[in-house]
């Protein structure tokens, strides 16, 4: 089964967009929108930019732990992954997005 994408609103009304693997686990995560129409607009980024290598922002965090940025043509974060116990891990994680990524499937949750 292939990824998909699902739009949801916040507590405090703000929208943010999640990319599942086709096994349902989440990839990718957004940041927090003020409008539906902006989260809809990352949602068509991650679509554009996923497919790109040069996207991925290869991090570690403080704790040591391994995770990736995917990133829109100016720079700009358009989600980012979990957190992931060896950079190995982090890898899969970037493919599975490449994978997934460009589905067209969105479940609007709002």
């Amino acid at each position: 089964m292939a990824g998909w994408f699902e739009l949801s609103k916040s507590s405090d009304g703000q929208f943010r967009f999640i990319l599942k693997a086709g096994n349902a686990e989440t990839i990718l995560n957004s940041e927090l929108y003020k409008a539906k129409a902006s989260a809809e607009n990352g949602i068509a980024s991650v679509q554009t930019n996923c497919s790109n290598d040069d996207r991925y922002e290869r991090k570690t965090a403080a704790n040591g732990k391994a995770f990736f940025n995917l990133k829109a043509i100016n720079g700009q974060v358009i989600g980012t992954s979990q957190m992931y116990a060896s950079e190995a891990s982090r890898d899969k994680g970037i493919v599975s997005v490449k994978e997934n990524g460009t589905s067209t499937t969105i479940k609007d949750n709002v």
